[in-house]
């Protein structure tokens, strides 16, 4: 089960993900709301707090989630605060009940990861791309145009043309032919 426990919630936040299964994780804490109360709603515990990446609208309830459930966070660089464990390029996590693999995925931000389970059919996209074709921000410190298209590019290739979900760091998850916005996304990142 896959639920965006930032759903509704008119704060700065990224969407929050809670990932039930046989090892339940929050996919970015978000900020500026109880998250400790949101995942607590659903479930008594979780395993481990995953990061897409590290920019404050992601992580602003990092050190609450990770205290209130005496948990580490996963993320790309641990010399960032509040990062504990690495997760290597290409490397698998348990996410649930499936497996996914890492792809380091910067342009937007340079500790960006995707995660992609082909079991599954879902791809957690942080804020690399969005639904209709929209792309993660340049234009912040460490943001790349080249790159990011190179990372999207990359994703592409990694991704079956069956995705059934996509999951991103801000708006609604997309269901309906979701490899699709993928694809958009691509074409519109080289023309912005």
């Amino acid at each position: 089960m896959i639920a965006n426990l930032a759903q509704g919630v008119h704060a700065f936040t990224s969407n929050v993900y809670l990932v039930d299964g046989e090892r339940t994780v929050v996919v970015d804490p978000g900020a500026n709301f109880d998250a400790v109360a949101a995942v607590r709603e659903r479930v008594d515990d979780i395993d481990a707090v995953i990061l897409t990446h590290t920019h404050p609208d992601h992580v602003g309830n990092l050190e609450a989630v990770k205290d209130a459930f005496d948990v580490d966070a996963w993320g790309y660089d641990t010399s960032i605060d509040g990062v504990d464990h690495a997760i290597e390029d290409e490397e698998t996590v348990q996410l649930g009940d499936h497996e996914y693999v890492a792809l380091h995925t910067p342009g937007h931000k340079d500790d960006h990861l995707c995660f992609y389970s082909a079991d599954a059919g879902v791809l957690f996209a942080g804020d690399l791309v969005f639904q209709n074709g929209s792309f993660g921000r340049t234009d912040l410190e460490e943001g790349d145009r080249g790159t990011l298209v190179e990372s999207i590019d990359r994703v592409l290739e990694q991704i079956d043309p069956e995705l059934a979900e996509l999951h991103t760091g801000h708006g609604p998850s997309v269901t309906s032919e979701p490899y699709d916005h993928v694809e958009l996304s691509s074409r519109m990142a080289r023309q912005a």
